[in-house]
């Protein structure tokens, strides 16, 4: 049975509207990444309790926080960001979610081999903290950091070689590479993968589009995943309004939009889902 979770920060700044949006639509669980406008790291101790309160009466949980642990640059201080990879956890386990989303660094113009020493260095650092901490660090594949392609992504968790630093997929991400995900990356990173984040885009400029309306092969990746036996968290992660830096915004209309083109997917091929 596969899980359907969301970034429901692109529905509406206010959490309280995220939530009454993301029962509508049915999700038991929510990828937590900001509420109120403020990025879910930042947020106080009360506001992080209010989270909870709101999310237990509502009979959600959450599957992975959405952190933006490794959108550093490479050459940036990396001991408060360690830091803040704690505190990462702190967050995880206070909200019960078993993830944690990450990232490896941006570049800034860097050719990938001649930082990779230091990138591996840092990835092995946090991937301890997640393995001290009982939790499983999720690499999203972004442009502009080192693992944006498929065998660099490879690279990172096969050189760490810590069973609590793992892969997240996202399709868009590869295509805005100029990657074709399954048929560049699929074989190579499925061993890895515990993890999809849903959303599509179009090779010719990079537009994010709804799942399966792109060229992100989202299709041929469910397909498979099914087949392989995959069992596991599926986030839309729509960006079909707006896309940042550290986020996305789409409004209930295009995240709902977003929610029925994923599950029209998942019908076509016989899916079961939650």
């Amino acid at each position: 049975m596969w899980t359907l979770s969301g970034f429901v920060d692109e529905i509406d700044p206010d959490f309280d509207t995220q939530v009454e949006v993301a029962t509508a639509l049915g999700l038991t669980h929510i990828e937590f990444r900001s509420a109120w406008g403020t990025n879910v790291l930042a947020l106080s101790d009360t506001q992080l309790a209010r989270v909870a309160d709101t999310l237990a009466d509502a009979g959600l949980k959450v599957s992975a926080i959405g952190s933006p642990i490794g959108k550093i640059g490479i050459g940036d201080d990396f001991g408060p960001h360690l830091d803040a990879m704690k505190h990462a956890a702190d967050v995880a386990h206070r909200l019960k979610a078993p993830y944690i989303r990450l990232f490896s660094f941006f570049l800034n113009g860097a050719e990938p081999a001649k930082v990779r020493t230091e990138v591996l260095r840092r990835m092995d650092a946090l991937a301890a903290v997640g393995a001290a901490e009982g939790l499983v660090l999720l690499h999203e594949n972004e442009k502009e950091i080192y693992g944006d392609i498929p065998s660099r992504c490879h690279d990172i968790v096969t050189t760490v070689d810590n069973d609590h630093l793992r892969l997240a997929w996202d399709a868009a991400n590869f295509v805005q590479c100029g990657v074709r995900p399954f048929t560049d990356g699929y074989a190579l990173l499925r061993p890895h993968t515990a993890y999809v984040q849903i959303k599509d885009a179009l090779l010719a400029d990079g537009t994010v589009v709804p799942a399966g309306q792109g060229d992100g092969e989202v299709a041929e990746t469910m397909r498979a995943l099914a087949a392989d036996g995959f069992d596991g968290f599926f986030s839309l992660e729509p960006h079909l309004s707006a896309v940042g830096t550290f986020g996305g915004f789409s409004g209930p209309e295009l995240f709902t939009e977003a929610h029925r083109a994923f599950r029209s997917l998942l019908d076509a091929e016989g899916i079961a889902y939650a």
